[in-house]
């Protein structure tokens, strides 16, 4: 049963208290990744065989594999998926960034032009469900960005195939190659390529502990969006709330994974009683309630606050990655939170809809850091080149300055490169 914890009245580390999910795993991934960069298809084909049970002639889906996956996917969740790709393509157009110049000054041109990464590598989980909405929230900020190629990743089938619905999101969102492998070894394909998957400039998706630590291990031989953890959810609720839709709520988050964190924050023990109590009747006829179950218990717990003010600064704290304001008017405190990934408003925006269909991105900070991290956007396949252009006169007006100021770092070869031209 998840537990009740009242703030105030018990150690502020039992409210605070974070689990760590990403077990020692760092030897095994590193050979995984030795071992591709050494012998490309072979060893990632090998890791497929071992890990996904099956054997691939070909890692790379063909064009014939996606035309026969759409045709397979039912025509009403193809509408769906063309849907909610609209919403997300309109959200994420208003994130693209321009290059400026500015030439105020006579002499003096500075700017900044926005370049889109050349090569994208996204990464899509298989294992027990398929996520085609991860493909449409990974892929589509690539796309607006302008990037040349995007290419992705996902484990097979013990049939040697990929689930068509992913196939079907990946030709809606503009994916240019499939290729049929999971794990670290995926990573360390798009790091390092092999013969038929290309190396990548950017890694960018969810995974298991392999595939985090694997993204962690390549990171500098090239770009990750972030180490994504077990998904998080956490409700700020009034007494005014209904029991059945904050426990819903938590649940929807719960059964994702047994390591998922499920926190309801609320000003009401009455309420905390009555959603205690719903989880329990909600979780017997939940399809994975298994997993939701041991979701809660290890994880889930109910914050009981003084005051609405005490419950926003809990939550500012904790950084949510997915965070629901249950109250009349959400827009009242919405600038009082500080630290969320992603925010919910009001009594009828389950977290679900961000999950799925509305638009913003569901790729999002854990674990906290969303103290200092933002979700993935078109921001993430773009990088930002700066330039500077002087003329001889407006260099001369400002050597003294430039060369006084490198001396007092003890750069005299600085100094001189300034002074040499205007010297001459």
């Amino acid at each position: 049963m998840i537990k009740i914890l009242e703030y105030g009245k018990i150690p502020a580390d039992k409210i605070f208290e974070r689990q760590e999910y990403i077990g020692n795993v760092s030897d095994a991934v590193a050979e995984i990744i030795d071992n591709v960069r050494k012998n490309g298809d072979g060893a990632v084909i090998e890791y497929t065989e071992r890990f996904d049970k099956v054997f691939l002639q070909s890692l790379e889906v063909t064009e014939t594999e996606i035309e026969e996956a759409f045709e397979a996917v039912d025509k009403e969740f193809l509408e769906i998926l063309r849907e909610a790709a609209a919403n997300i393509r309109a959200f994420h157009q208003k994130q693209v960034r321009n290059s400026f110049i500015i030439s105020e000054s006579k002499g003096i041109v500075m700017g900044q032009k926005v370049t889109p990464i050349e090569k994208v590598g996204l990464y899509v989980p298989g294992g027990t469900a398929a996520y085609p909405s991860t493909v449409l929230m990974d892929s589509i900020p690539a796309f607006i960005a302008g990037c040349p190629q995007i290419v992705m990743t996902t484990p097979p089938g013990k049939d040697g195939k990929v689930n068509p619905v992913i196939l079907a999101a990946a030709k809606i969102a503009g994916v240019d190659r499939i290729f049929k492998t999971g794990g670290a070894q995926a990573i360390a394909a798009l790091a390092y390529g092999t013969e038929t998957i290309p190396k990548v400039d950017k890694i960018v998706g969810p995974g298991n502990a392999f595939v985090a630590e694997a993204k962690k291990q390549v990171y500098g031989q090239v770009s990750i969006d972030m180490i994504a953890g077990p998904s998080e959810i956490l409700i700020i609720a009034d007494g005014n709330s209904v029991p059945a839709h904050a426990a819903a709520d938590l649940l929807s988050q719960a059964e994702h994974d047994v390591n998922a964190s499920a926190v309801l924050v609320t000003d009401s023990m009455e309420l905390a009683l009555k959603v205690q109590a719903e989880i329990e009747k909600q979780l017997e006829t939940l399809p994975r309630h298994e997993i939701a179950r041991r979701s809660v218990d290890n994880n889930g717990k109910i914050i009981v606050t003084e005051s609405l003010e005490d419950a926003i600064a809990v939550s500012n704290e904790i950084a949510p990655e997915h965070l629901e304001l249950m109250v009349d008017n959400p827009f009242d405190i919405l600038d009082r939170v500080t630290n969320a990934g992603s925010i919910f408003m009001g009594r009828n925006c389950p977290e679900a809809l961000g999950d799925y269909f509305a638009g913003p991105n569901h790729t999002l900070p854990t674990g906290g850091s969303a103290r200092f991290s933002s979700p993935l956007s078109v921001d993430d396949f773009v990088k930002k080149t700066q330039y500077t252009y002087y003329t001889k006169d407006a260099l001369a007006d400002s050597a003294a300055k430039i060369a006084y100021f490198a001396r007092k770092e003890g750069l005299e070869a600085h100094a001189r490169s300034v002074t040499v031209r205007t010297e001459e």
